[in-house]
């Protein structure tokens, strides 16, 4: 009896021991090296991405935009529809902005990056365009042919386009052909009477932006659509100061 009081004695004490005892195939490890399982829904915080830090704690976070001013300070900003410069003649935007959808944002902020390598960077001319100010473009040129009814909804009212062009070291513009905003068939893309020089600017511009999941249309060589993720229509109008 004493002898199976014993056995049982030393299989308890053996057991606790063989939980205590860490898991090779489960090392314990720091949590700065430990694999990430943990949630959202946890009280476990950890960093966000960069183009999302700001998404809760102002006007445009919330309307689900960032502020590419924010976001990158080497991609230009030549905001022409809060001038007159552009083929309007007028003011469209009460005041300049380039906010686009967060994952879009990353996508130029990479295309940013591929450029870099070449010495260049980009320049854009126009990002989100809220539907009120599109409503004002479409007042001003009520014409599909050059720009989408507000009915129907532009890209850019989805936060989801940019036109751009790139840029050398000394600030230049890359030889595109045609100027920002041309309406003639020498804006389209697959004009091909034009120096090959600027046919090869083009495509690497082209190229490029493909490359981040971009892509253009046939009639303007500057813009340049979001297309790996669907977005929808905002009437969100940044605030001025």
């Amino acid at each position: 009896m004493r002898n199976y009081w014993l056995i049982g004695l030393l299989v308890l004490v053996f057991g606790w021991q063989c939980m205590d005892a860490p898991s090779e195939s489960q090392p314990d490890l720091p949590p700065s090296e430990a694999p990430d399982t943990v949630t959202r829904d946890s009280q476990v915080s950890y960093p966000e991405p960069a183009a999302y830090k700001n998404l809760a704690v102002n006007p445009i976070g919330k309307a689900g935009f960032v502020d590419m001013q924010e976001m990158s300070n080497q991609i230009i900003q030549d905001i022409r529809y809060a001038t007159d410069n552009n083929f309007t003649k007028s003011t469209i935007y009460d005041c300049p902005a380039c906010l686009l959808r967060p994952d879009a944002a990353d996508a130029l902020i990479q295309a940013q990056e591929l450029v870099a390598k070449r010495g260049l960077r980009i320049k854009v001319f126009d990002c989100y365009r809220p539907r009120p100010y599109q409503q004002r473009l479409w007042d001003k040129v009520p014409d599909p042919n050059y720009v989408t009814p507000p009915s129907k909804g532009s890209m850019h009212s989805r936060g989801a386009a940019v036109d751009m062009t790139l840029i050398d070291r000394d600030g230049k513009e890359l030889d595109m052909g045609t100027p920002y905003d041309f309406f003639g068939k020498e804006a389209h893309t697959d004009y091909t009477d034009l120096p090959k020089e600027v046919l090869e600017n083009r495509q690497y511009l082209r190229e490029t932006m493909e490359a981040v999941g971009y892509k253009g249309i046939r009639t303007e060589w500057w813009h340049f659509s979001f297309r790996k993720k669907q977005y929808p229509l905002s009437s969100f109008v940044w605030p001025c100061d």
